[in-house]
């Protein structure tokens, strides 16, 4: 067995820590969300410490881990007496971001189940998981329905599978731990809310403590066991310290003043719903339990805000993370009771929650401000072209009309586009490739009716055999790639229409957010296009680089369809079932170098060949108007919409729409 890196040996990251001990103290506190780098002991912490939690004690055979001392009445391995069993260390399962959903919740075989009456059952990691930790890698990678299933069966403590009437739950109770990367995509503020705490994560910039990170890591690689020994002191102290705790925690008073600070902070930052204040209570509790108190104090309902609301109060992709400090001590100081349950140093406890003696200066806690886009009156950016102007502010967003890929994809689940899904609407029946999944029951039926009399049967009630069985063929929506090809040119430049064009993108952005597209950006000015951001998940990310975006320059239209044309080829190589929406910002005009709208017709006739789904969004306005961006649409094969038409609310888009309907039923 692999020695797993000593807890306290983490170097740093004291957020990180104090999160994972409080749900180890209170699993009821909803587990931890880490968001960071990579490379910053995410993955290192949460495997110490599943080391240092006490030893499970299970009934002796059971799959699922029953506790003998109040075994489940339910548990499919069951019934169980009460009585003594054994003892096994506690577990971490880790959920692979591929895993399928049978994978997640269990596998319950319907072949047998319907042929043999048999409910052969083969737990899956949530099961595994039952009273110890359940590790996700990368969660925002998962497609969201498994999301579903395993914050369902986290706030629930059960899992539940039902299939064709046939119905298995066992007890799944366990420490949740999700870790991502921002760069490559968010959760859904639904999602998000699940998670109890969260903790942004960074690696240190102080010299001192990375070589202190480097000689730990380089002497655990040299010698695991023997660094392990050098920890195993630290170790245990902090292991009796979680059983303290434990024992402490049903004994510890939240009093009404520390409820009306709880409940005064959460209404301050305008956080959805009451989850936020629950999870604080048991946050705060945890942390009177983990410094050794039976009362909790502002000092831990401060460190409990600063835990369970960074990630409540993001309202869309585009916000920052983090929380205004000075807020929330003024919030407390004012909500403060008048029994003197306050703390009159609001910087946090007094070392109580910490859980390593050794740790220095605390290198994931600071986040960088975003600089605001650039305003007229600045100067330009260094390096800046002749004509070149500075960023300008996007308009507000708005809710956008819906754009779709025509035709049925097989892509990721989203919500854009038409597909083949394993979840959605039942459109018909197959025989199934491989395993069984989803059953279609009245296929099945009609393809056993016809056998029955060869098979000896005569009475009521069906035979059926693995021949008749037919898989139901579903369909959803599924997640596209946005590719977003926008003019910066002079043409574009003026600053009240540039506002506007932005203003739009990030509408579009905000849609693609919501139905789970990637996303990819592509600019075009001057004497070429670049592509300001490789397709990703990460939709604040191409929201960051649209408000730098500078304009200014000749309209090189040929280059910026041309860049898009390669950016789609590569990526149609990397992820082939991922369907492309190409969508040109443009007034349609052509200029610099020769023949430059000849080449442009060119270019988009690559799509056009191609079939590629193109919308062109018309930026031209004024009371003269060439039409060139509808002549480009037609050059793809795409359609045309105007930045009112793009509106959903549009009355100029509605009636475009009945008219177009019409001339189709004519």
């Amino acid at each position: 067995m692999t020695t797993p890196f000593p807890f306290t040996a983490v170097v740093g990251q004291d957020d990180l820590r104090l999160a994972l001990l409080l749900n180890a103290v209170s699993p009821a506190v909803g587990g931890v969300l880490v968001r960071g780098e990579k490379g910053t002991a995410k993955s290192t912490a949460v495997r110490a410490l599943s080391a240092l939690l006490p030893a499970v004690a299970v009934v002796p055979g059971c799959r699922f881990s029953c506790d003998p001392g109040a075994p489940d009445p339910g548990c499919p391995d069951g019934p169980h007496e009460v009585g003594p069993g054994g003892e096994r260390a506690a577990r971490m399962v880790e959920l692979p971001v591929g895993a399928s959903e049978d994978r997640l919740v269990g596998a319950l075989d319907i072949e047998r189940a319907l042929a043999e009456g048999v409910k052969a059952f083969e737990p899956g990691l949530l099961a595994d998981a039952h009273r110890g930790i359940l590790y996700v890698d990368e969660v925002n990678l998962l497609h969201d329905h498994l999301v579903d299933l395993l914050l369902d069966a986290a706030a629930m403590g059960a899992s539940y599978v039902e299939r064709e009437g046939v119905s298995v739950r066992h007890a799944s109770k366990f420490l949740l731990v999700g870790t991502m990367n921002p760069e490559e995509g968010e959760l859904r503020p639904q999602l998000l809310d699940r998670f109890g705490l969260t903790v942004e994560v960074a690696a240190s910039r102080e010299p001192d403590q990375r070589v202190e990170v480097v000689r730990r890591r380089l002497a655990y690689d040299d010698d695991p066991a023997a660094f392990a020994a050098r920890w195993a002191g630290e170790e245990a102290a902090v292991r009796q310290r979680i059983v303290a705790a434990r024992e402490l925690l049903p004994q510890v008073r939240l009093g009404d003043a520390a409820l009306r600070q709880i409940a005064a902070t959460c209404a301050a930052f305008e956080v959805d719903g009451m989850r936020a204040d629950i999870v604080m209570a048991r946050t705060a509790t945890a942390l009177a339990a983990w410094a050794g108190r039976t009362d909790v104090l502002a000092e831990d309902v401060r460190q409990a805000a600063l835990l369970a609301l960074p990630h409540r109060r993001r309202r869309n992709p585009f916000d920052a993370p983090g929380l205004d400090e000075d807020k929330l001590d003024e919030t407390l100081e004012q909500s403060a009771g008048q029994d003197g349950d306050g703390d009159d140093d609001p910087d946090g406890p007094d070392g109580g929650g910490r859980p390593a003696p050794e740790s220095g200066p605390e290198g994931g806690g600071d986040t960088a401000a975003r600089p605001e886009a650039g305003e007229g009156g600045e100067p330009q950016p260094a390096g800046a072209g002749a004509g070149e102007q500075a960023p300008v502010r996007a308009a507000e967003p708005f809710r956008t009309k819906v754009l779709s890929v025509p035709g049925i994809g097989e892509g990721a689940a989203g919500r854009r586009s038409r597909a083949r899904t394993e979840h959605g609407r039942t459109t018909g029946a197959r025989r199934p490739q491989g395993a069984l999944t989803k059953l279609h029951l009245a296929a099945t039926v009609r393809a056993a009716a016809p056998y029955q009399r060869a098979r000896g049967r005569s009475g009521p009630g069906l035979v059926i055999r693995r021949d008749d069985l037919r898989q139901a063929r579903r369909e959803g929506r599924e997640g596209n790639l946005v590719l977003f090809v926008v003019d910066a040119s002079g043409s574009m430049a003026a600053r009240q229409r540039m506002g506007a064009v932005k203003g739009a993108v990030l509408s579009l952005l905000l849609d693609a957010y919501q139905r789970r597209d990637k996303v990819g950006l592509v600019t075009f000015r001057g004497s070429g296009a670049d592509v300001a951001l490789p397709p990703t998940s990460s939709v604040d990310a191409a929201a960051v680089r649209l408000e730098s975006l500078p304009t200014g320059g000749r309209t090189p239209l040929a280059a910026g369809l041309l860049k898009a044309h390669e950016v789609l080829r590569v990526e149609r190589l990397r992820d082939p079932a991922r369907r492309a929406l190409l969508v040109v910002v443009t007034d349609g005009r052509a200029t610099g170098g020769p023949e430059p709208v000849a080449l442009a017709g060119r270019a988009a006739r690559l799509f056009a060949a191609e079939q590629v789904a193109s919308v062109v969004v018309d930026c031209e306005s004024g009371p003269v108007r060439l039409g060139l961006a509808g002549q480009l649409a037609g050059e793809l094969a795409g359609t045309a919409v105007t930045l009112d038409e793009l509106r959903a609310d549009s009355i100029a888009g509605l009636v475009r729409d009945v008219q177009g309907t019409s001339r189709r039923a004519a």
